[in-house]
């Protein structure tokens, strides 16, 4: 965990720079995913998002939610809350996540039906996050040393220059507790905020592709951005979810007392 600290002070030292794009041509894939996973490490948020589940015949069915999150001391760890305000028959839904680099993440859901939190394990991080096309383990990312990363090329994304990056599970417990045997990143050149993602099945073919679209700059001193629009689509079922953030607060109070199953379960 210190190489990765020390390795991530340089990284911003080059990224404040006018250079910066330049130098990029000189980063490893490692290090281009390890700005990747920082770029969104924001110290304090408060959103408000509507989710929508569309089959593959076009219907469609609407989630909102409000999420509050809140960056550990320590600078890499988060914290998140997700409850789901509507519609009535997942209103009081909730997912709590609490990250540790060293160790594996402390994870609950809360479902009104049951009366009571439940413990996610690691084998859960592949199962579908409220019946979306997301799993709990795309809802943040994993730690960048738990893969092998590999520059396999350049694309343009969206009008957006990009790096595309393979990871490749390091060890056959982040594979199969993943579900994914490898993904591929496109990640944009200019910010390193992520513009496309496939995720390849235990077999290597293509499961799911992710979107990621209309980010907004909150911290102009450390670089922070958030997506405001992402979209993932299951290319062997058809079903797709899009989130779209509606309303954002950054920089909102956000005390422990948040992440804890106890408010977890408050309805």
């Amino acid at each position: 965990m210190r190489r990765a600290v020390f390795v991530l002070a340089g990284l911003l030292a080059v990224a404040g720079s006018s250079a910066s794009r330049g130098a990029a041509q000189e980063l490893s894939a490692h290090d281009m995913m390890l700005k990747n996973f920082y770029v969104t490490k924001l110290k304090s948020l408060k959103t408000t998002a509507t989710m929508l589940l569309i089959n593959d015949k076009g219907q469609t069915r609407e989630r909102k939610n409000v999420t509050i999150s809140a960056l550990q001391p320590n600078g890499i760890d988060s914290k998140l809350l997700v409850k789901f305000t509507s519609p009535t028959d997942i209103k009081g839904t909730a997912f709590l996540q609490v990250e540790h680099i060293e160790s594996e993440d402390d994870e609950w859901i809360y479902l009104p039906a049951l009366g009571k939190s439940r413990r996610l394990v690691s084998n859960n991080k592949k199962d579908s996050f409220v019946g979306s096309d997301f799993s709990y383990g795309d809802i943040s990312l994993p730690s960048v040393d738990l893969y092998e990363h590999r520059l396999v090329g350049s694309e343009t994304v969206d009008n957006q220059d990009c790096f595309m990056v393979e990871s490749t599970p390091k060890t056959e417990a982040t594979k199969v507790n993943s579900g994914y045997s490898k993904k591929v990143t496109w990640l944009r050149k200019d910010n390193y905020l992520e513009a496309k993602v496939q995720y390849f099945d235990l077999s290597g073919t293509l499961l799911k592709t992710q979107l990621v679209s209309n980010s907004k700059l909150l911290e102009p001193d450390t670089q922070r951005w958030i997506a405001l629009h992402r979209e993932m689509t299951n290319q062997q079922t058809g079903h797709k979810t899009v989130f779209n953030f509606d309303e954002v607060q950054y920089g909102v109070p956000a005390p422990d007392d948040l992440f804890t199953t106890r408010y977890l379960e408050r309805e």
